[in-house]
């Protein structure tokens, strides 16, 4: 009897510990993390959305396309890199394409980018940028070299009939430096960068 007396106890004691913690730590915890959350960085916790004109277009941490509906791209505005994320920038399907560099259909895919961007912007094949023929490694990166951003400058004015030198100079405010001045390279986001555009049109 006292040993089942000893066992029961035993028992009590690791559900009580088990209610303490769930509680704890599956409800007080998240609750505590998500209002430091929203009282500190508010534009990050709520997934840094990006707005125009009172609505919400997107995401500054994720990119997505400008094209037409067969996929072409869009010649009055700035294009992201490609995407290997489900059919193009799926947040629910964050992926590169895991092809190795020597794949032929990577090849193949990456000589037919590099073809169609140095016709589109005007520019010599090997004057085409890395990122604009490859997708990031999760597929859904927001921000294009600033090179590549300059390569475009001609073709969005073109098409919007903007003086080039007004683009050209949208792109350069555009340019977001290194992260803490030394981490990585700088970058563009699209995003912004063509919600600028359109606003120049207005």
């Amino acid at each position: 009897m006292n040993g089942l007396r000893g066992a029961w106890r035993h028992y009590w004691v690791a559900i009580r510990a088990m209610i303490v913690l769930t509680i704890a730590l599956g409800i007080v915890y998240p609750l505590v993390l998500t209002g430091v959350g929203q009282l500190a960085f508010p534009a990050q916790a709520n997934g840094s959305l990006v707005s125009s004109d009172g609505k919400t277009v997107g995401s500054a941490l994720i990119g997505q396309g400008f094209t037409d509906a067969k996929g072409n791209a869009l010649a009055q505005w700035f294009q992201s890199r490609p995407s290997a994320a489900g059919d193009g920038y799926d947040g629910a399907a964050s992926s590169g394409s895991n092809l190795g560099p020597n794949n032929p259909d990577l090849v193949k895919a990456i000589k037919e980018r590099t073809a169609a961007v140095a016709k589109d912007d005007g520019i010599a094949v090997a004057d085409v940028p890395v990122d604009a023929v490859t997708a990031s490694g999760s597929g859904l990166d927001p921000h294009i070299s600033p090179a590549y951003a300059r390569d475009q400058v001609q073709r969005v004015a073109d098409a919007r009939g903007l003086p080039v030198a007004a683009v050209r100079k949208l792109v350069e405010s555009k340019i977001q430096g290194r992260d803490l001045g030394y981490l990585g390279e700088p970058t563009v986001n699209v995003l912004q960068l063509n919600i600028a555009l359109a606003k120049m049109d207005e």
